[in-house]
């Protein structure tokens, strides 16, 4: 039987090479995003691939319509908690609290918004697993990013509970913390657009992680045999030793 895989923040990056990934192990992926264009295209390239895929277009802020997609869905035993995004590196001082309320609301809510409309659906499958795309930034504070860092907190905290939650129920709950990943999208967002800022973040570090690098990593977790749960896996660039400890090469 094809186990339905559900990948939110599916239209780049992380998301979308996960689903790539899942798709390739046999598991029948749901690309979720706001980007129906994206989700499209990629759904087609799977298919094409002789893979099975399909896209809906989703706003994980959005409770009514993570509940009606919820409905939609026949079955689902894989549900991947991507959809995420930082905002800003003011300091605490300076920041908008309109950024911090976003960034809490697709990192926080909006997990818990996709996790309680499929919790149903992992526990009839039998063998569910919630996987949450958490940060480093979930684990350790630093300067400039205290509304991520409390976000990416509230994930960690929200898969740290679940699994206390549903132990003795058929579902596994495993949380990955990427450290630094270069992606083609995380970083411009965070900074506004800023190219040559967004460049800048990875200046002579060599090899910071990709896409891959931690899509890889999650369909390992996802894959390990039904009794093993990955409780928490951090995964960072061998230049990266923590939070304020990257190798640079200079240029």
């Amino acid at each position: 039987m094809t186990v339905t895989a559900v990948v939110t923040g599916a239209s780049s990056g992380i998301g979308a090479a996960t689903a790539r990934g899942l798709a390739a192990e046999g598991y029948e992926v749901v690309l979720v995003a706001r980007r129906a264009d994206r989700i499209e295209a990629l759904a087609k390239e799977i298919i094409e691939a002789g893979h099975r895929a399909r896209s809906q277009v989703l706003d994980v802020t959005d409770r009514a319509a993570v509940d009606a997609f919820a409905e939609s869905l026949e079955s689902c035993g894989v549900l991947v908690n991507n959809a995420g995004g930082a905002i800003g590196v003011e300091t605490i001082a300076t920041a908008d609290p309109a950024d911090w309320r976003k960034m809490y609301e697709v990192n926080v809510l909006g997990v818990l918004n996709m996790t309680q409309a499929l919790l149903p659906k992992l526990i009839a499958s039998g063998d569910g697993t919630v996987l949450v795309v958490s940060s480093t930034a979930g684990h350790i504070v630093y300067e400039g990013g205290g509304g991520y860092v409390a976000a990416k907190h509230g994930a960690h905290t929200l898969a740290a509970t679940l699994r206390l939650e549903l132990c003795g129920e058929p579902v596994r709950v495993v949380e990955v913390a990427p450290g630094m990943v270069k992606t083609e999208e995380f970083s411009l967002n965070r900074l506004r657009g800023d190219e040559a800022g967004a460049e800048d973040v990875y200046a002579g570090v060599p090899d910071p992680l990709s896409a891959e690098d931690v899509a890889d990593t999650i369909v390992w977790a996802l894959t390990r045999p039904s009794h093993v749960n990955v409780d928490l896996l951090v995964v960072r660039p061998r230049a990266q030793a923590a939070q304020h400890k990257v190798h640079r090469i200079e240029e």
